[in-house]
């Protein structure tokens, strides 16, 4: 059984990657190792070394931190509407990405928009 350590890890792999619209095999090539290593890392089945981990951080442009942020994080009481696994929702990563797509100015009316109608319903 995966360690729950590895398996928040493995989601913080995989959110990175999926949102810099990079495939399993580029990582693997550019980290140095075959894309079945990247499938188990993603699923916690295997643990990261310290060094790969650096390794993928750096090709993810992220700092190694970033892989264990909201490891301690509870998710919100009584929030049903929420995924319990937000990294792991393919729509909130979908519209994460579609989010970020959009020019700055527009990103910031639409984030105001949005912030207005949550706190309507």
């Amino acid at each position: 059984m995966p360690h729950p350590v590895d398996v928040h890890v493995g989601k913080r792999i995989r959110q990175r990657r999926w949102l810099i619209g990079m495939t399993q095999q580029q990582l693997a090539e550019r980290v140095g190792i075959k894309f079945q290593q990247i499938q188990k890392y993603e699923t916690g089945a295997n643990r990261v070394s310290a060094s790969r981990l650096w390794d993928i951080a750096e090709v993810l442009e992220v700092q190694v931190s970033f892989f264990f942020e909201g490891l301690n994080s509870a998710p919100p009481e009584g929030d049903s509407a929420m995924p319990k696994d937000l990294i792991g929702d393919k729509e909130a990563m979908d519209l994460v990405r579609s989010y970020y797509a959009i020019p700055e100015n527009q990103r910031r009316r639409l984030f105001d928009l949005a912030r207005v109608l949550s706190d309507v319903a």
